[in-house]
């Protein structure tokens, strides 16, 4: 029940690449690690699951209860012998004053000790200052060692290594020198998900041969055993809709669409949903199901290729306006469009809401959102307090909605289809910008499939 807490002093430090790469190493040495990734993101880890060999779990304190997290948190370990955690931005980083929902904050909850990774292209004795800041910041939070990142070379790393010694307790644990092939491809919305990159093993490897070996593994591995074991969390919730007979849920996955909390997709399964996979790229058909689940991920990269496959496109169409219950996130909103537009070129998609869609240079909605839902919500209602926390992050934006559309939600925060309104309903369709999660009693994967149910 070992782990530990990666955390950089900012952004951008190269935080990520040596997680997967320390994920990688541990594994090969025998270890069963399971990852987890702070905040709502996606793609990281989609990386840090193929790293693992175990799905990658986000814990995220906008959307989930500090028990929530806690429990689930204890859960995942359990089945593993060494936990990871990855943070987000910096570590003591957040728009509250305070530190609230701080990447220290997730850390002490957690009782995990911190390994900072520091930037150090052109710092030398600077570097003192800055650790010793760390240190003092917050004293009830334990940054147990620091990794050097992005090396300048040997000289550069024995000048760093004198520094701390000589002015902090801090053990250097790994020094990894700045290597171009180092970085993982990056676009829009951030590092490349491994599920498209085709070389995504190979990558992962070479990340790992670098960092295995300037990583002083073993001093790792004994800091995460000095973490306290987590209390013995509560049982998996119950079946919270009537199972009856399984209802099989077609969900989109390949390298257009790939952005599905596993946890999610967990209690699908749990409350009786039976998941088959379908590829809006490649499959000419979809299998036989009750209903559709299209999630985000980069519609625009294969929007050539999601064009060309007309019959999936008319199968996905005649399914959704032939009554078909269906939820769509983000890049499944997009792909069910009339045409999507990018880079000066467009392509037909799906055409089942009748608006284009098009790829812009900035975000056109990035952050976490607030949501209330409108009477003509199709599933059955929220019973929690008002408002659900969600989160969105898109380059598209509906080229001049239609006015006469139905939304399923009033945005208090955020921008969604419009920046008013998200969840277009449309029949038994539910299709907006918003990510939600199954978390904080929003239960939105049970709601979903009580909703398929009632259709039956």
């Amino acid at each position: 029940m070992a782990h530990i807490y990666l955390a950089a002093t900012r952004k951008s430090s190269g935080k990520t690449t040596l997680t997967i790469g320390l994920t990688r190493a541990l594994r090969r040495r025998g270890h069963s690690v399971q990852p987890f990734k702070k905040g709502p993101d996606y793609i990281d880890p989609l990386w840090l699951s193929c790293a693992a060999g175990r799905p990658c779990l986000n814990l995220d304190y906008h959307t989930t209860p500090a028990d929530e997290i806690r429990a689930s948190f204890a859960r995942a370990l359990a089945g593993s012998d060494l936990g990871v955690i990855e943070g987000n931005v910096g570590l003591f980083d957040s728009v509250d004053l305070r530190g609230a929902y701080s990447n220290a904050e997730l850390a002490k909850l957690l009782e995990a000790p911190v390994l900072l990774v520091v930037d150090v292209q052109g710092m030398s004795r600077g570097i003192a200052p800055l650790l010793l800041g760390y240190l003092a910041f917050d004293p009830a939070l334990r940054i147990a060692g620091v990794i050097l990142n992005k090396v300048g070379g040997g000289r550069h790393e024995a000048n760093l290594r004198r520094v701390v010694e000589h002015y902090t307790d801090l053990p250097v644990i790994g020094a990894v020198p700045r290597q171009p092939d180092m970085m993982i491809e990056e676009r829009h919305l951030g590092l490349m998900p491994s599920n498209e990159a085709q070389a995504a093993e190979s990558t992962i490897d070479r990340i790992t041969d670098l960092v295995g070996a300037h990583v002083d593994l073993d001093a790792l591995a004994r800091i995460a055993a000095t973490a306290p074991i987590p209390p013995e969390p509560p049982p998996e919730p119950p079946y919270r809709v009537s199972c009856g007979t399984p209802l099989r849920i077609g969900i989109a996955q390949d390298d257009a669409f790939g952005f599905y909390y596993p946890d999610d997709l967990a209690a699908m399964r749990r409350d009786g949903a039976e998941l088959v996979s379908f590829s809006p790229v490649a499959d000419a058909e979809l299998p036989d199901v009750d209903a559709l689940f299209i999630g985000g991920g980069f519609p625009e990269v294969r929007m050539h290729a999601l064009e060309a496959n007309a019959d999936m496109r008319a199968a996905v169409a005649d399914f959704i306006l032939g009554g078909g219950p269906a939820y769509a996130e983000c890049g499944g909103l997009m792909y069910l469009l009339e045409r999507l537009h990018w880079q000066g070129r467009s392509c037909r998609m799906c055409g089942v809401l009748g608006a284009d869609v098009a790829m812009h240079a900035r975000p056109q909605g990035r952050g976490y959102m607030r949501l209330t839902e409108t009477e003509a919500f199709p599933w059955p209602h929220w019973r929690g307090d008002g408002e659900i926390h969600a989160h969105e992050f898109h380059h598209s934006a509906v080229v001049a909605p239609d006015p006469d559309w139905v939304y399923g939600y009033r945005v208090l925060r955020g921008q969604g289809v419009d920046g008013r309104h998200d969840g277009i309903v449309s029949g038994n369709l539910l299709a907006n910008y918003a990510h939600l999660r199954d978390v904080g009693g929003v239960d939105w994967t049970a709601r979903f499939l009580a909703r398929v149910r009632a259709l039956q």
